[in-house]
């Protein structure tokens, strides 16, 4: 009744439906990795948001020389940085949203009283505004401005995969660049630029006007991993199921049709 399964196309069904099975099931598991790694960061920023916000120096006292793993480790501390902001030397980063409209990020190195420069998103503009300027309508208080924000790693380049993303020019006074590219950044700024940037939270003295838009904290939520993971797992389950089901009914239909055609051969005989 279920010889049929054994020839050649039958097998490759068998192997197709199994091999389905295996990637749903592995996709499954893959969103429940991506459901503890959400967990987990969002466990590490509640953490590094818990203590008060201190100068930057007490939390990386080597400042510009603060090693990528120590940037790392500070990532979501809410520090002060009190300075000088060097407009002259602002950036924006294009491709930011803020509540679905399409925008960029305004950057602005500040100045502290050591010499060194901390580069600060000051937050979001809508793209009315361009990267040639003019500036005015956001520009920041003058004189000595104490930041509260959020400290963040460089971004970079992601060289892997088929798109790595676009790439800024390594020479020349950029007024925009691809991302918040600090190292870059610290080609054209007269100032030594610590190794990360800060997310601006609060100021003092308070922005004039209604623009930037401090960039919202990190989203907390746990994603849709969990529900994604569920639908893999039951597609696998169906599959399993069905599967068999299906082979169960097309050998009946043709032990039938064989029944058939022995009694027609009989009949003809007669």
């Amino acid at each position: 009744m279920y010889r049929f399964l054994l020839r050649p196309l039958w097998i490759l069904s068998h192997i197709f439906v199994i091999g389905s099975v295996v990637v749903m099931i592995n996709l499954g598991f893959w969103q429940l990795g991506r459901l503890d790694e959400r967990k987990a960061s969002n466990a590490t920023i509640v953490e590094a948001e818990k203590p008060a916000a201190v100068p930057i120096a007490e939390i990386l006292p080597d400042g510009v020389n603060t090693s990528v793993a120590a940037v790392d480790e500070a990532s979501y501390r809410s520090v002060i940085v009190t300075g000088v902001y060097r407009v002259d030397q602002q950036v924006l980063i294009p491709n930011r949203t803020y509540n679905g409209g399409a925008g960029f990020w305004v950057i602005t190195p500040i100045v502290q009283a050591d010499g060194t420069a901390v580069v600060i998103n000051r937050g979001w503009i809508p793209y009315s505004f361009t990267a040639d300027g003019p500036w005015d309508e956001f520009a920041p208080p003058p004189g000595t401005v104490s930041v509260s924000g959020m400290i963040r790693p460089p971004q970079v380049r992601e060289e892997s995969g088929i798109v790595a993303g676009p790439k800024d020019p390594t020479e020349g006074t950029l007024r925009s660049l691809a991302r918040v590219d600090v190292e870059r950044l610290g080609q054209q700024v007269d100032e030594k630029l610590w190794p990360l940037y800060v997310n601006l939270q609060q100021q003092q003295p308070e922005q004039i006007g209604q623009l930037p838009v401090p960039v919202p904290r990190p989203e907390l939520s746990e994603g849709p991993h969990l529900g994604y993971a569920g639908q893999w797992f039951i597609f696998s389950t169906l599959t399993i199921i069905v599967y068999p089901l299906l082979l169960r009914r097309v050998a009946r239909r043709r032990q039938r049709e064989e029944v058939d055609s022995g009694a027609s051969d009989t009949s003809a005989l007669l």
